[in-house]
């Protein structure tokens, strides 16, 4: 861990594991920022930067990159280089994920250089009258 304070910063190296509630990110480096101390004396995170071998799971979906960008004022999490996200065995992969944590929903972005398309694997539901 190292500490950069007039950065607002620290920056964690080695195999980062964060967890709050039930959501879990994993990373080989992780940069938290946070703002200047508050009313209260507590330091609120503005934002976390992860780079290799990101993986971030919330219930059953998870999301893979080289880097993720989370952005606590919107709740969103953004996954680039080699953006990849499953739910169940369903997955899509593209330039980059925007997944908004609250709302539980993501937006895939296609990357132009690759065949400028969004790339999904959709597993339909066996049949339950079964």
């Amino acid at each position: 861990m190292i500490s950069q304070e007039d950065a607002n910063s620290v920056l964690f190296v080695g195999n980062v594991d964060a967890r709050q509630g039930d959501l879990t990110i994993r990373a080989a480096e992780m940069t938290v920022y946070y703002a200047p101390k508050g009313k209260n004396g507590a330091n609120e995170v503005t934002k976390l930067i992860c780079r290799k071998n990101v993986e971030i799971t919330q219930g059953d979906w998870l999301g893979t990159g080289n880097r993720m960008d989370y952005l606590a004022k919107d709740r969103k999490v953004i996954l680039s280089g080699n953006a990849k996200a499953w739910q169940g065995p369903n997955m899509v992969s593209g330039k980059t994920i925007v997944y908004y944590l609250d709302e539980k929903r993501s937006i895939v972005e296609q990357d132009k250089k690759k065949s400028g398309r969004v790339t999904a694997v959709i597993h339909p539901q066996a049949d339950k009258k079964k």
